[in-house]
């Protein structure tokens, strides 16, 4: 079950579960869309995967109680700015694999 973390961790900003800005890698490291883009290069800082859009938990019950409401986001930030120089040397290391590959 994804934690839906609340905030992009490097810049806090707030990202409820309804966000479409959202981006996550498959250790749900949670980051915004201009994060993801500007600084980090689709390379995660600390796996060194790529991100996709994470999903949004359906807010009612459509069917057998998988909704937000019985399983809520999290509300606990992992606030982690990045080193942006240190994770440029990092992301030219591995950037230009495509993640699959990395």
């Amino acid at each position: 079950m994804l934690e839906l973390r609340p905030v992009c961790e490097h810049c806090a900003r707030p990202l409820p579960p309804d966000s479409t800005e959202a981006r996550i890698c498959s250790f749900e490291c949670t980051f915004c869309a201009d994060c993801v883009d500007s600084l980090l290069g689709n390379v995660c800082p600390n796996c060194g995967g790529g991100f996709v859009p994470r999903p949004v938990r359906p807010v009612r019950n459509w069917k057998g109680d998988n909704y937000l409401g019985k399983y809520p986001a999290g509300d606990q930030p992992k606030h982690r700015p990045v080193d942006a120089q240190a994770h440029a040397r990092f992301a030219a290391e591995i950037g230009e694999f495509p993640p699959q590959r990395r």
